[in-house]
């Protein structure tokens, strides 16, 4: 085993032992949250060796970074996840290998990218962001819509060809009321996914919690963590 694969495997060791405890103090089947890496900055030799190591699932915030990775990756059996702002320039791309977009977040980015997957003849799952430090009909500081523009959004992926309502997304927020707050905010995602599957059941995906905060995610119901630094390392910085 290389010195890399070696680091992975014990970074990996470790985020499980910590999913596994949470899940086992929120009395929760460890089966029931996936474990998405989020390999952005790092080459596509960490992502074959992470798929060697048992990940299946991966993220990307930057196409630039993701296309050609994806592309180098293309024939392992990898669900991408993009979870960065999209720019409605990138769509076209981004639908060329991304399995589940994370970040849709107004209506413009919704018909991009159905157009995008119908042009592909792909199904793309759709995640809708809640930006919780947002006010009623803003977005995030860090992308997102507000609370009361889920259902907007929710209707018009439902309507539009190619694409699949999965679920919700945040990223906990830095300002506002739920600032260093990570629990209550992901509390609040868990009480607009409940909204949201009462109309539309499938729609059961809870995307949460990232290094720092994987616990508190777990603890309020996410079903799928997003975790970088713990797993990769800290990143090389960029420029």
């Amino acid at each position: 085993m290389t010195d890399r694969k070696s680091e992975l495997a014990a970074n990996l060791a470790a985020v499980e032992e910590r999913i596994a405890a949470a899940c086992a103090a929120a009395k929760r089947e460890r089966e029931e949250v996936t474990l998405i890496v989020v390999t952005k900055t790092y080459p596509a030799s960490d992502v074959r060796l992470l798929h060697e190591l048992g990940v299946r699932h991966v993220a990307e915030n930057r196409d630039q970074d993701a296309a050609p990775k994806a592309a180098a990756c293309a024939d392992l059996d990898l669900t991408w996840h993009f979870v960065g702002q999209l720019q409605t320039n990138k769509v076209r791309s981004v639908v060329g290998y991304a399995d589940v977009v994370q970040s849709v977040d107004r209506l413009k980015l919704v018909s991009s990218l159905s157009a995008a997957a119908e042009k592909a003849g792909r199904e793309l799952g759709c995640l809708i962001q809640v930006a919780l430090d947002a006010e009623s009909g803003e977005r995030g500081d860090r992308g997102g819509v507000a609370p009361d523009g889920i259902e907007e959004l929710a209707a018009a992926v439902d309507a539009a060809p190619g694409l699949r309502l999965d679920g919700l997304m945040t990223v906990a927020p830095l300002a506002g009321e739920y600032a260093g707050r990570q629990r209550a905010a992901f509390d609040r995602l868990m009480d607009l996914s409940t909204v949201l599957r009462a109309t539309r059941p499938a729609a059961n995906m809870v995307s949460a919690g990232m290094s720092a905060d994987l616990e508190e995610a777990v603890a309020a119901g996410a079903t799928h963590v997003r975790v970088g630094t713990a797993v990769l390392g800290v990143r090389p910085k960029l420029g």
